[in-house]
């Protein structure tokens, strides 16, 4: 059984395949370079609070 799967770009949303698609999970090199630029400015971000800065010592150990 060949079933071809379809997914939605997580970018665009356009309908693409996972066989034989280079760019998976997106639909073209575009999408993939848009999300990886995304990622280099720091867009993502996981809630919560701001991690210390490095070289910041919080333990109060020397």
């Amino acid at each position: 059984m060949n079933a071809i799967t379809t997914i939605k770009c997580p970018q665009c949303r356009k309908e693409t395949t996972l066989t034989g698609n280079p760019y998976r999970p997106f639909c073209s090199q575009r999408c993939k370079m848009i999300d990886l630029g995304t990622w280099a400015d720091e867009g993502y971000r996981i809630p919560g609070e701001k991690a210390p800065e490095s070289g910041d010592d919080e333990s109060g150990e020397q």
